[in-house]
């Protein structure tokens, strides 16, 4: 409630936060849209591999070419301007930085950043998800060993769904589900980047084609980014997946608390206490009405007639019998909401949102009948999709952590529908990411992985 205050009790003493971000894609060109005109931050330093298209995001997002042009970190800082490079561990290393913004979208990168972070003092604003899903548990640890702060990102659905959950709780209410909603049905598991556009064309108007990803929007349309959302979720909050992981059931946002609540109370979840991601769409493909497409919420239960009759009071959305409830929120606006948690991470020494345990994961699952001797593709290409998955059943099986599933050859053949084991593929154990996803694993183990969720 206070931190736009703190902000200018900042600037007023000539401490502004200073901030270096890596990656300049579509979620730090949002951030940058903002960053700019909030008082009491400096954007010190701005890493793209790219950097003439670094220049035109800024461009694009609102910046004079005075803000940003050719000049060296020392003279950014004083100048209260912005030194843009291709070189991330200098804006990494760069002593005066204190918060670093990790938003490059690749896993492996992303740990080594963050490790890099750490090394040099940095709290870490972690954008890069798909990062957290591989080894959060062990960043967050790394950074609270170092006296330092690992935070999801504000504005993207984790950190949202974590607040919704830690409101929930913080009011004595027991949590019985937390999640999203998106665009799903059966069959977009299959879909590659080739035919994204079937799907995207039913409801995106994209008249430049060449200004998106297709790879990495089918991660969205695939059920990929949704696995890798909810692991980070789950690993945050406490929170478990359900045992063959999200099921996507359509739903309207009215709807939340009579299907987000386990099956032996009428519902469609599995048990309490898990995630679950909600389809705009029903099995049919036609759009749910008053659908949560681009919304987070979380199902509550209330245990005593007296707080249930608050519901119908106060116009919560409870289910039909009135024992639990849902709280939702409509949108979520990425970047252009990550100075939250930049400023709550560097003012208030809190995150919003970090890793407490190893209870999720994320599984390469095999698209279509997969041969020995291809080359998988990873997250949101022609081979596999991450299938979320108890931390507990992915070691005691095996099997291969989505975002390790890129760049390695398989060793047999793998059939549609099948979740991918290390053993399928020739990966390379002196790999930095594979040593570190192993020394997570080493470290939690079976720790945390279900029986110790906080409900």
């Amino acid at each position: 409630m206070n931190l736009s205050s703190k902000l200018l009790e900042r600037e007023a003493a000539g401490r502004p936060i200073r901030i270096g971000l890596i990656g300049a894609g579509k979620f730090g060109t949002m951030f940058l849209s903002q960053v700019r005109l909030t008082r009491g931050m400096h954007l010190v330093g701005l890493a793209d591999l790219d950097v003439e298209r670094a220049g035109n995001q800024l461009r694009s997002a609102g910046w004079s070419e005075e803000a940003f042009a050719a000049m060296s970190l020392g003279d950014a800082l004083k100048g209260h301007r912005t030194h843009v490079t291709a070189d991330a561990d200098s804006v990494i290393a760069f002593p005066e930085i204190d918060v670093v913004v990790e938003a490059t979208g690749d896993p492996k990168v992303g740990i080594r950043f963050a490790l890099a972070a750490i090394a040099h003092g940095k709290h870490i604003v972690m954008v890069n998800v798909e990062a957290d899903a591989l080894a959060g548990p062990l960043l967050a640890h790394r950074a609270q060993q170092a006296g330092l702060i690992y935070s999801l990102a504000w504005g993207d659905q984790p950190a949202l769904i974590c607040e919704h959950v830690d409101w929930a709780r913080a009011c004595g209410f027991k949590v019985i589900s937390a999640g999203k909603g998106t665009r799903y049905h059966p069959s977009y598991h299959l879909s590659n980047p080739d035919t994204v556009w079937e799907i995207l064309d039913k409801y995106l108007r994209i008249d430049d084609r060449h200004s998106i990803n297709p790879k990495m929007f089918n991660s969205f349309i695939d059920g990929t980014k949704s696995g890798i959302e909810m692991t980070a979720v789950c690993n945050a909050t406490g929170l478990v997946p359900q045992s063959e992981g999200l099921g996507f059931p359509p739903a309207s946002r009215f709807e939340l608390a009579d299907i987000c609540k386990p099956k032996s109370d009428g519902g469609m979840l599995e048990k309490a206490g898990v995630t679950e991601v909600i389809s705009s769409v029903d099995r049919e493909e036609r759009d749910v009405p008053h659908h949560l497409a681009m919304g987070t919420f979380v199902v509550f239960e209330g245990e005593t007639e007296y707080a249930r009759r608050c519901f119908r009071e106060y116009h919560l959305m409870p289910d039909k019998s009135g024992r639990f409830a849902a709280l939702y929120r409509p949108v979520h606006m990425i970047g252009l909401e990550l100075g939250i948690s930049v400023a709550s991470v560097a003012l208030r020494g809190e995150p919003t949102g970090t890793p407490t345990g190893f209870r999720s994961d994320v599984v390469a699952t095999a698209k279509r009948a997969l041969r020995k001797g291809e080359m998988l593709d990873g997250e949101g290409g022609f081979c596999v999709w991450g299938k979320q998955t108890p931390a507990d059943i992915s070691l005691a099986q095996g099997f291969l952590p989505l975002g390790l599933a890129h760049q390695v050859r398989l060793m047999r053949d793998v059939a549609e529908g099948e979740r991918l084991k290390w053993t399928h593929v020739a990966f390379d154990p002196d790999d930095f990411a594979v040593k570190i996803r192993r020394e997570m694993e080493a470290m939690f183990g079976r720790r945390n992985v279900g029986t110790d969720a906080v409900l």
